[in-house]
């Protein structure tokens, strides 16, 4: 299945419609007045070309939906307003435009918070209320926004029809709760509100392109973890069990593990090196329960009514908490805890926005560390790099590479036209050293003492690279020349 955010790449005429008058303190708003607090906001954006990475990239632009929580905050989704360069938000029934900031942002659930320059034309408006109940399966809600198909705010019902754990589209490698609805969810509502009884329980923010009247929305478990997660300023991202699972629900396993035919238990089959659980589970271990709530043979727990994946349990949590875990460790049942903390290697696998590509270009040589950006513009054929993509942290390979480097392109150059096609592959060595960063990359190959060749080893390649090091300055002034290149190396993301 494939799930596409619903930011809408579309410029929308301003609404045109007279302001209604502020709410009075004391009474709750209509569903007319909250209406107005639901904002459309524009933005200008620029991605990076992973390809030329010292290219400025590409401009475009987008339209999305935004709502007011609380004093200059305006929440939204992370995928309307990614890579954006200038922001623009527009009051329900006025022409103005109000630029904005983003002021958090979470790629891994796809949410963000922005705020205006000046927030005095908001200062009126009702505030929208966030629920923290998850809407019950056939119960009904209201999904606000600013869809393809119209210039006004669009107003949808539908019915909850699924509340599952599924994969969030805009990281590609964060799974979190979500909750299907069969509303008429389109391009440009993402980040708007889904309510009920005028309250919110989710934001709309992507849909399924195999079905029609399919629509998703993030419940309010995942906002109210983001919104007290920047509490203190700063967003610090999931926790994560560092753990991979098997379902024990074939009876004959479950008697060759000599365990009782009762539906409970999942198989640990790896624990990840310096994860939340390394140290504590091990391969093997049949994990029963966590923090107290049975895990049945399918890796589900039941929370508040819902059978859900057991990982909801730490979804709720943070950095430095603790869970308490149950399990049969060679016949024997242990009580463990495990203390909860970020995997930052994870992220190999989550595209990356507001970041600029870090390259090296040498005598034409391009080097780029890979990541799921790189590996979706190249589409790496070689076996070696595949698996030293699939195995980062499964293997605990980030223990050895900070960076895995690529030879991603050779810029043609009087100096490299005999070298071998060797592109796509992992660097292993310079002049004998072996290669574990983008910042190693540099200092080999810009030494104190400069060698008489440059010998450059790739991993699976049995004949090397070898440039003369008298000729490199020459060969580096030609490719800046005549590519353009501003700058050799960009070793900084930020």
């Amino acid at each position: 299945m494939k799930f596409l955010p619903l930011c809408l790449i579309l410029c929308l005429s301003a609404l045109g419609q007279e302001a209604a008058p502020a709410t009075p303190t004391n009474a709750a708003p209509t569903a007319s007045e909250i209406y107005r607090s639901v904002v459309r906001i524009e933005v200008a954006t620029q991605v990076p070309n992973y390809s030329t990475p010292w290219n400025a990239g590409r401009f475009g632009g987008g339209i999305g939906t935004g709502f007011l929580i609380g004093p200059n905050k305006f929440l939204t989704n992370a995928h309307v307003v990614s890579n954006g360069q200038r922001f623009l938000i527009n009051i329900y029934g006025s022409p103005e435009k109000h630029r904005a900031k983003v002021e958090h942002i979470a790629h891994d659930c796809d949410l963000a918070i922005l705020s205006v320059d000046d927030f005095t034309p908001f200062e009126k408006l009702p505030v929208f209320s966030i629920s923290q109940a998850v809407p019950q399966l056939e119960s009904q809600v209201r999904v606000i926004g600013y869809p393809i198909g119209g210039e006004r705010l669009s107003v949808t019902r539908g019915v909850v029809s699924r509340i599952d754990f599924q994969p969030y589209s805009h990281s590609r490698a964060d799974s979190h709760l979500i909750v299907q609805i069969d509303a008429a969810i389109n391009p440009g509502n993402s980040g708007g509100p889904v309510l009920q009884d005028n309250k919110v329980v989710g934001v709309a923010f992507q849909g399924l392109t195999e079905a029609d009247n399919t629509g998703y929305i993030i419940p309010t478990p995942v906002v109210n973890r983001f919104l007290k997660d920047v509490q203190d300023g700063r967003y610090d991202e999931y926790t994560d069990l560092g753990i991979s699972e098997f379902p024990l629900i074939n009876p004959a396993m479950r008697e060759a593990l000599k365990l009782p035919n009762n539906s409970n238990g999942v198989l640990v089959t790896s624990v990840t090196a310096t994860g939340s659980c390394d140290g504590q589970l091990k391969p093997g271990d049949v994990l029963l329960s966590i923090d107290d709530h049975s895990i049945d043979a399918n890796g589900s727990i039941l929370i508040d009514g819902e059978k859900v994946n057991m990982h909801e349990i730490v979804e709720r949590k943070f950095a430095g908490d603790q869970v308490k875990l149950r399990v049969i460790r060679d016949g024997k049942n242990l009580e463990l805890a495990a203390t909860l903390k970020t995997l930052p290697q994870s992220r190999m696998y989550a595209i990356k926005y507001e970041e600029k590509p870090r390259y090296i270009i040498f005598a034409g040589l391009l080097f780029q560390p890979l990541d799921t950006n790189l590996f979706a513009t190249a589409s790496f054929r070689d076996v070696t790099v595949r698996r030293l993509y699939s195995d980062y942290v499964s293997k605990g390979l980030f223990q050895e590479y900070e960076d895995v480097v690529i030879l991603t392109d050779v810029l043609a150059d009087e100096l490299n036209s005999s070298l071998p096609s060797y592109t796509g592959r992992a660097v292993k060595s310079i002049n004998g050293n072996k290669v574990t960063s983008l910042a190693q990359v540099e200092e080999l190959l810009h030494p104190k003492t400069t060698p008489e060749y440059f010998v450059i080893e790739l991993m699976g390649v049995d004949r090397p690279l070898v440039l003369p090091a008298a000729q490199i300055p020459a060969a580096n002034e030609r490719v800046k020349k005549n590519y353009n290149i501003p700058r050799l190396s960009n070793l900084n993301a930020r």
